[in-house]
């Protein structure tokens, strides 16, 4: 004599938790890996997707005397 609905119904639920369960820990090493534009000047890293705007923000505060493709030569395309 099986179990019931109630049973299968919370048996489903636990197998549904188990399989769904976020990994845990820390997302510092993934962040790491994604800084992967650099300025050339001061070596300051940024995440891959900083748009060129933030860069053109970096170099003209950071480096005013720099031309901004000094800072970041992915910029000249």
């Amino acid at each position: 004599m099986g179990g019931g609905n109630g049973q299968k119904s919370r048996m489903a639920r636990e197998k549904h938790v188990e399989k769904n369960k976020a990994a845990k820990g820390s997302q510092l090493e993934s962040n790491k890996k994604a800084m992967t534009i650099q300025c050339k000047v001061c070596m300051q890293t940024f995440i891959c997707t900083t748009s060129e705007v933030k860069c053109r923000e970096h170099a003209e505060s950071k480096h005013p005397k720099s031309d901004i493709y000094a800072c970041f030569p992915h910029l000249k395309k």
